[in-house]
């Protein structure tokens, strides 16, 4: 029987948890994209372990947008090997309109649609033309039971449960049935606090790791192999990856592009293979009012790719902590990154 749940009970150990702290700036109170003001995120998982189905969908709702409108937005794309629903929008106007959603390969379509029938219920009046934004992740190595297994109650139970606080990671959401550099992976997030002229910001990122590559953890390769584990994933150099960063700072939709190119290039520091099968995006949004606005300082600006890139890096590592081992029935098993080899790692 699929299980339908929003949270998985039990804390995960986080990269901090090891002493191991990324970065000069200091993460939000939860660490997580949701310390961006009004920034709400909400997971549906899909678990069927008999018939092999690990899958799901995780909603990032930015409230601003109920009360400014489209965002300022960006995007950025490393390999362009996917399904990204909604691309051409952020790229022309560089403006984001809907929740944006994570999920698996084929479902992208099937989300994309339950998006604009959950979407008119709450706006007065109705719209009649709009962008839904959907990344996606290819997890079929694990989850092989329905390609297509997400509707539409799924996709509006993860919007409407969508919440601040503490994000679950790891098996959850989107991030059910991936696998990141040789291990059980899945979503992962963290937070900086960052110094303005006026007060702090902060940058939020949420990361769908799905990545193929070699996990680079203290300056040491960590192979499966070299810890008597078999890789997790598909033999062949595959494997996607979607980065969101949120911030609370009045970015122009230019410099919201390339923050999302820092959070693509972060991957490169645990390992990420940017190969020929990977779909490689980050996308980035502004939670300030919309309108006119000035260039930030260019020593404000270095600081916000700076921390996207730290917490991006943190967040991969938080998801592989947080994850799961999973044993599908088709004979592939998916291993959790040991704790103890972590340990070891950074000790």
């Amino acid at each position: 029987m699929t299980a339908l749940a929003t949270d998985r009970p039990g804390p995960r150990p986080r990269i901090r948890d090891f002493g191991h702290a990324l970065g000069r700036w200091n993460p939000g109170a939860w660490n997580a994209i949701t310390d961006v003001p009004d920034v709400r995120v909400g997971h549906t998982t899909l678990c069927d372990p008999e018939a092999g189905l690990y899958s799901g969908v995780t909603a990032i709702v930015p409230d601003a947008l109920h009360t400014h409108g489209p965002l300022r937005a960006g995007l950025f794309v490393g390999n362009g090997y996917g399904k990204f629903v909604g691309a051409t929008r952020l790229v022309e106007l560089g403006e984001l309109e809907t929740p944006l959603l994570l999920t698996s390969t084929l479902s992208t379509f099937s989300a994309a649609d339950a998006l604009l029938t959950w979407l008119p219920e709450r706006a007065d009046p109705p719209p009649t033309s709009v962008n839904p934004v959907v990344g996606e992740i290819n997890d079929t190595w694990l989850s092989r039971a329905r390609p297509r297994p997400l509707t539409a109650a799924h996709v509006h139970a993860a919007l409407d449960t969508a919440s601040t606080g503490p994000v679950p990671q790891g098996n959850v959401g989107g991030g059910t049935g991936a696998c990141a550099l040789g291990y059980k992976a899945g979503i992962g997030t963290a937070s900086r606090r960052v110094p303005t002229d006026t007060g702090e910001a902060t940058v939020g990122v949420l990361v769908q790791a799905n990545m193929s590559g070699d996990l680079r953890l203290g300056g040491q390769l960590m192979r499966p192999v070299s810890l008597g584990l078999p890789t997790a994933g598909p033999v062949g150099e595959q494997g996607s990856c979607v980065v969101v960063v949120a911030t609370d700072l009045p970015c122009s939709t230019r410099e919201l592009t390339r923050i999302a190119g820092r959070g693509v290039f972060a991957l490169a520091r645990v390992g990420a293979a940017f190969a020929h099968g990977s779909g490689d995006y980050g996308v980035a949004l502004s939670t300030a009012p919309p309108g006119a606005v000035e260039p930030l300082p260019s020593t404000l600006l270095d600081t916000v790719f700076a921390a996207t890139m730290d917490a991006v890096e943190e967040a991969v590592l938080d998801a592989l902590l947080a994850a799961e081992t999973v044993h599908a029935p088709a004979g592939h098993r998916a291993y959790a990154l040991p704790h103890a080899a972590v340990r070891r790692a950074l000790g």
